[in-house]
């Protein structure tokens, strides 16, 4: 009898794998949220290790695309260790890729079904392919300075998909309710926008830098180096007044406790990043000191992003218990209770939540979402 099914099976599983796996595995919430965590660290890893590619001047170890070299596949002895770090952050495409696909088998197994939790997780796929594509092009292009800020741009497009996701893994699907009113919920936003007119400020300091990725002559973005760094710590210390506005106004009206610990914390990593930047300027950008702040700008992303989606709650994730990150949500007391009892109800696959508290609303009335 296991012969007759054999066929079947096999034809399913080739013409969709990951539904295939879907329908015969289920994620427990830890291991969802750890599949998205995995895509999230591998994405930073990328963004820190394709600065090292540049900081080590070996952007053209491997000269041309998708080979390493117009007879070789893959890095040889004679290109030295320019060309085993170029070679070697190509490889770690594929690990990148490794992680973003478990955390699309994760996401696509999960029960009941989470389409926008996939979609998510689709959209860093293919992120990481279009980067390699432009990658690829800024090796034919000579390292033009225009693309590689195209390059760390789309990477950190691909960084705050895998933030989204993760966050996004530890909450429930029902529609967000607000933890803040417009008071809070506004310089928020405006704090993101100019957070991200900061991160791309940096790619026109890096263009006009004098780390341009390779020893021989690469064009340069015609802006002067110093004025570029100026507007770049400008926008910081916008960024920085911004946040301490926010972290103002979460007090002066009362938001709850988990937006003012993600306020903190993205003023503590901005003050850190800052201290670096201003270093490595005075100290004439050395490469150890560039490549810390390439990562303190992920870290300041991710903390900007992670301020963000603390202003809203979307309940208990499919079968499990919050996550850190939704653990700060005030709840009234049985609301809690029943959504917590609901959430543990794996058999039925129903995830009981707090329902926004309404005039009429009774102790312990919750809603039951499937």
């Amino acid at each position: 009898m296991s012969a007759v099914h054999l066929v079947p099976n096999l034809f399913e599983l080739v013409r969709n794998p990951i539904a295939y796996i879907a329908k015969r595995w289920t994620p427990a919430p830890e291991t969802l949220r750890r599949a998205a965590l995995s895509a999230l660290a591998m994405s930073v890893v990328i963004i820190v290790t394709g600065g090292a590619v540049r900081l080590t001047s070996s952007g053209l170890g491997c000269d041309t695309w998708p080979k390493c070299s117009s007879d070789s596949l893959y890095a040889t002895s004679e290109m030295g260790v320019h060309g085993a770090i170029e070679f070697g952050n190509r490889m770690l495409t594929y690990v990148l890729s490794a992680a973003v696909g478990w955390a699309i088998v994760a996401a696509r197994s999960a029960k009941p079904r989470r389409r926008g939790l996939s979609r998510l997780a689709w959209a860093q796929f293919w992120t990481v392919m279009g980067n390699a594509v432009i990658g690829g092009v800024t090796v034919l292009t000579g390292l033009n300075p225009y693309t590689v800020a195209g390059h760390f741009l789309l990477a950190t497009g691909l960084l705050t998909v895998a933030t989204l996701t993760w966050l996004r893994a530890g909450e429930g699907d029902v529609r967000p309710r607000p933890l803040a009113g417009p008071p809070v919920v506004k310089p928020v936003r405006v704090l993101v926008v100019a957070s991200a007119a900061l991160v791309t400020a940096g790619t026109v300091v890096t263009g006009a830098g004098p780390h341009a990725g390779d020893s021989s002559e690469v064009p340069r973005m015609p802006v002067a180096l110093e004025t570029a760094a100026q507007v770049h710590a400008a926008l910081a210390w916008i960024v920085v007044a911004l946040t301490l506005v926010v972290c103002l106004v979460m007090r002066a009206f009362d938001a709850p406790p988990g937006p003012r610990a993600r306020a903190r914390e993205l003023l503590i990593v901005l003050l850190a990043q800052g201290v670096v930047g201003y270093v490595q300027y005075f100290t004439e950008l050395p490469e150890v000191l560039v490549g810390t702040h390439l990562l303190g700008a992920s870290l300041v992303w991710i903390a900007t992003l992670r301020l963000l989606l603390s202003l809203r709650e979307r309940g208990l994730p499919p079968g499990g218990t919050p996550a850190a990150d939704a653990a700060h949500v005030p709840v009234e007391e049985g609301h809690g209770q029943a959504a917590h009892a609901g959430a543990t109800q794996t058999s039925t696959r129903k995830a009981r939540i707090p329902a926004p508290a309404g005039a009429d609303d009774e102790p312990g009335h919750t809603t039951t979402v499937t």
